[in-house]
């Protein structure tokens, strides 16, 4: 144990814990009753510390190396995916710091502002100009994600957006409508061509799946644009919003108590049934985590200040959607509640959960 403990950087203390709650228990002991690893039991050691040094939780990660559908392959193209990202966020902050280098070089006054934005506590919420915002790839809702990707080699990324939850290890074509968001996309993003989910410029059966992220609910039409992910593509992958529950709204604190308007904003939105209908697909929850890398609407579920933060909730097509006034009054209330302590006296059940299920949902066709 001590040598698979020396090689592996951990303690063996570490690895007592593994076998302790099953996470990586040894095949076999010796007649003196030490622990013996077999290449098998090294291999899960190996694929458990990767998702531990990218930040999963033990939970998630028994989950993960736990899927009899997931083989050592596929671990392996999963983690590579994970680091190509985490590299792109590295190489994003390398040219923030350049970018401010250049700039005191050049006697320019950087504000403390944007030293914060590139260096400080405001690191993840403005990481330089390789993404927007605050939104970006969360390595867990990407790795479900990815999962469901199977062994797609060919993917159509609709809706793209600026790229967030492509897969690196994939070859990828993005459709965006949007010329704002085509022009953040970051320098070696997959292709990305103009056009509207409706209507894809793609033959039938072009793709091995087609996936689409976060961005149905800002479709035209919905159910046509899955219909038509359904020709081009052999396979569908869909991160969704379920609306079919009773009380919906009252899974989030934030729509439950403070911005009641949001039901407003799915009025008109396709039931998760009726959607699925659609494409033949089933659907699985999609855990948002207690450090959601990803600034989606629900990402600061157990962060409630960030919710007064503009710039974040600008991030956030909701805010725009209820209006202005709905947003001051529920931005100030939540203020008021914070100050007050009456938000963490009716939320304090949130603070021993890693992550929620709050109404995401991922179709799978």
């Amino acid at each position: 144990m001590g040598r698979v403990a020396g090689l592996a950087g951990v303690s063996v203390r570490t690895l007592h814990h593994y076998d302790e709650i099953g996470l990586v228990r040894p095949s076999a002991r010796t007649a003196s009753g030490y622990r013996a690893y077999s290449a098998g039991d090294v291999e899960r050691l190996r694929e458990v510390l990767a998702y531990r040094r990218l930040g999963f939780g033990l939970r998630q990660v028994a989950e993960l190396v736990g899927d009899p559908s997931t083989d050592a392959v596929a671990h392996l193209r999963r983690l590579r995916g994970l680091l190509l990202e985490r590299r792109d966020r590295a190489d994003a902050m390398v040219a923030a710091i350049d970018t401010e280098l250049d700039a005191r070089a050049k006697g320019l006054r950087v504000t403390p502002d944007e030293q914060l934005e590139m260096l400080g506590a405001r690191l993840y919420d403005a990481i330089g100009g390789a993404y927007t915002a605050t939104r970006r790839t969360d390595p867990r809702i990407a790795a479900q994600i990815w999962d469901a990707l199977g062994d797609a080699q060919t993917v159509l990324n609709v809706g793209a957006g600026t790229g967030s939850y492509e897969p690196a290890d994939r070859d990828v074509r993005a459709v965006e409508p949007s010329a704002v968001m085509r022009e953040q996309r970051p320098a070696g993003a997959a292709p990305c061509v103009a056009a509207a989910a409706e209507n894809l410029p793609f033959q039938d059966r072009s793709f091995d799946v087609a996936m689409a992220v976060s961005t149905v609910h800002h479709w035209g039409d919905p159910i046509a644009g899955l219909r038509e992910m359904r020709r081009v593509a052999r396979r569908v992958v869909v991160l969704t919003f379920d609306t079919d529950e009773n009380g919906w709204q009252d899974r989030f604190w934030l729509t439950r108590d403070y911005l009641p308007e949001f039901a407003t904003v799915l009025a008109d939105f396709p039931s998760l049934a009726g959607m699925a209908d659609a494409i033949g697909a089933r659907s699985e929850p999609v855990p948002v985590p207690w450090d959601c890398t990803d600034g989606l609407f629900e990402a600061y579920w157990r962060r409630p200040r960030a919710y007064l933060e503009d710039h974040v909730r600008r991030a956030m097509s909701v805010w725009t959607r209820v209006g202005p006034q709905a947003e001051q009054r529920a931005v100030q209330s939540l203020s008021n509640d914070l100050e007050t302590g009456r938000w963490a006296e009716g939320n304090r059940h949130l603070t021993d959960l890693d992550a929620a299920d709050l109404g995401l949902r991922l179709l799978i066709a």
